[in-house]
């Protein structure tokens, strides 16, 4: 898995991160090249929750499928006591 994919994956936009913050980028690829995903999600899991929030991937809401209700889950009610 590559670093662009990495931050797909994470919802990352990688073109307006590496634009805004091009040191800081290429320091995460570097390391990312170097140990593997998890250590790395490990490393910087608080860093990539707001790097998320400030470069948000926007993603096509016809490539994303919503969620559904489901239909078949059934509702459950306590039974009424019987005296």
């Amino acid at each position: 898995m590559t670093f662009e994919e990495f931050l797909i994956k994470k919802k990352i936009d990688s073109h307006t991160f590496q634009s805004a913050e091009p040191a800081q980028w290429q320091e995460w690829k570097s390391l990312f090249e170097i140990i593997s995903e998890v250590s790395f999600t490990s490393q910087k899991l608080y860093l990539i929750n707001a790097i998320r929030r400030k470069f948000l991937l926007k993603n096509d809401s016809a490539a994303t499928p919503k969620p559904t209700a489901a239909a078949g889950k059934p509702i459950m009610r306590p039974k009424p006591k019987m005296n």
